[in-house]
């Protein structure tokens, strides 16, 4: 399974109702049913992809994730999961905003563009580099927006999100190191929830 794949899981308590947005071909989704006995979802772009977690026995539809989110009440689910996606997103702030809305917690990973190699490359190339992580050249689709741990940290605290765990990556190893995240990660994780829930 995926680096970031194994942090979000281990975010995830046994049992919980959990969203999957985004799940690809239900690697995730699989393995929390399996190994964690959640009641999982999910919402998936790609019919490549839905037609991969039907195949794996996994309740999924298709749709965009800008519309599907409406459909479900509040609180509906525990954990709501969004990995590698967030770049890719016309309006991450009303999606990270309804995937608080539905759950009580959510779990978000992506690429870091502050990391010092994409920093030297921009510099010595005048070239947007690919993320790390999930390489992309920058006209393929589905288009992104670069983003930093930085840049996602002060959107959460201007927006009342808290984040009362992360983890980071480089190239896929687990750091220890929480000084300079956003230099030397890769990707991260991080687990989120309104700011007023926390005591």
């Amino acid at each position: 399974m995926r680096p970031d794949l194994q942090v979000i899981a281990e975010f995830i308590p046994a049992g919980a109702r959990v969203l999957d947005l985004g799940c690809g071909d239900g690697e995730l989704l699989e393995h929390l049913v399996t190994a964690k006995g959640v009641k999982g979802r999910g919402i998936e772009l790609s019919e490549q992809g839905v037609l991969a977690c039907v195949r794996r026995g996994l309740s999924v539809r298709q749709g965009k994730l800008e519309e599907g989110l409406g459909d479900y009440p509040a609180a509906a689910f525990d954990m709501v999961v969004l990995s590698q996606t967030l770049p890719f997103l016309d309006d991450p702030g009303m999606i990270l905003a309804e995937m608080l809305r539905v759950g009580r917690q959510a779990v978000v990973s992506f690429p870091n563009w502050g990391y010092w190699r994409c920093r030297l490359h921009l510099l010595a190339t005048g070239r947007m580099p690919a993320a790390p992580d999930l390489p992309q050249a920058w006209h393929e689709k589905p288009r992104w927006q670069a983003l930093t741990i930085t840049d996602f940290g002060q959107f959460c605290a201007a927006n009342g999100i808290a984040v009362p765990r992360q983890a980071y990556l480089a190239h896929g190893r687990r750091m220890r190191v929480y000084k300079v995240t956003n230099l030397l990660s890769t990707t991260g994780v991080f687990l989120l929830e309104k700011a007023i829930q926390r005591r």
